[in-house]
């Protein structure tokens, strides 16, 4: 087996080239190009090279300018940075337009990533900084998720001195756990989801086994094998509330719950947080094909833990159009399309 630096590097190259050569999506009219504005600091610049506007997905994207989301990646020595923000899955029945961004035709949208505040960095040398991912869309006037435009930067070469880096705050930072914040009605909850999480998953897992469903999900009868592991890896660590390789948590310890977050991961720790949103918004199962609910969402975030299975899943799209918009090999690596694909084998969408 490669070394997990290669195989992360593999995905990362797939990714990118895949943005060229898949026929099977819309072609991206993103451009993203990326300069030095500092020490750490990076300079991103988004354009709609296409000759209609976009109306784009800025919640958990590499648009959002608030949450601590994963906008670029850094490599040094050809071995990735671990990313120190989070993950989140967003409720997507009732998104307003303030969740997204208009960006009409030859417009640019410029933002500027303090890559330290999200990566370790105190080491001084040469970085390379890639921004490749993807953004989920709606149509222009409306907030219903219909697509995804993939886009991916040339590399950008950063000379790092390593203790200016170190002095940069953090984005988020590390805090006491607390074992105890799900009580009451919500510890009930989180139980019951992580139960049916355990047995949705295990159900998927022997269906991505026999390649049921498996190209309308992942696109490819090839992603059979990964899918059933993730998801076996899954069902285990949903299978106790004691034990296992992330912490469940009800407390918003690291301030990611914001409007229509049901649930996010900060992956470096495999630490789980569930929102208010999750409780108050979800069935803890859906009784019709591609809903969301609590289960899922518990797959969702699971998927997301390297500690569960490496390496974790990213949020290239959210909802069935957009996320069976993905490419072959961003939809093995897509968060909601494990949930989406656990819970069209439960109730055989």
């Amino acid at each position: 087996m490669r070394p997990l630096t290669q195989l992360l590097l593999a995905i990362f190259v797939t990714l990118v080239g895949s943005t060229a050569i898949d026929t099977n999506k819309r072609a991206s009219p993103l451009a993203v190009s990326l300069t030095t504005s500092g020490n750490t600091e990076v300079k991103v610049a988004i354009t709609n090279k296409g000759a209609t506007a976009l109306n784009l997905l800025s919640k958990g994207t590499i648009l959002d300018e608030s949450a601590p989301v994963e906008k670029v990646q850094i490599f040094s020595a050809n071995t990735q940075i671990a990313f120190e923000g989070i993950r989140m899955r967003l409720l997507t029945s009732n998104l307003t337009q303030e969740f997204f961004t208009a960006l009409a035709p030859g417009e640019t949208k410029e933002l500027t990533v303090e890559t330290a505040s999200l990566h370790t960095m105190d080491k001084s040398g040469v970085f390379d900084v890639f921004a490749s991912g993807a953004i989920p869309y709606a149509e222009v006037g409306s907030t219903e998720l219909i697509g995804t435009l993939s886009y991916a930067s040339e590399k950008l070469s950063i000379n790092v001195d390593g203790a200016l880096a170190s002095k940069v705050s953090k984005a988020i930072s590390k805090r006491t756990i607390l074992s105890s914040d799900c009580t009451g009605t919500k510890r009930t909850a989180v139980l019951n989801a992580l139960s049916d999480c355990s047995s949705l998953a295990k159900a998927a897992a022997s269906a991505a086994k026999a390649g049921t469903k498996i190209t309308t999900y992942f696109k490819s009868s090839s992603a059979a094998s990964t899918v059933a592991a993730r998801l076996n890896a899954v069902a285990a660590e949903c299978s106790s509330s004691s034990s296992g390789a992330t912490t469940t948590h009800c407390a918003d310890t690291y301030n990611g719950c914001s409007s229509n977050v049901l649930a996010y991961t900060v992956p470096s720790q495999n630490f789980i947080v569930y929102c208010d949103v999750y409780f108050s918004a979800l069935p803890l199962l859906a009784s019709s094909c591609h809903a969301q609910d609590q289960a899922t969402t518990t797959i969702h975030e699971n998927t997301h833990a390297p500690g569960v299975y490496s390496p974790g899943t990213q949020d290239y799209a959210y909802g069935f159009s957009s996320s069976t918009s993905l490419s072959a090999s961003q939809a093995l690596l897509n968060a909601d399309t494990y949930a989406l694909y656990a819970n069209a084998i439960h109730l055989n969408c």
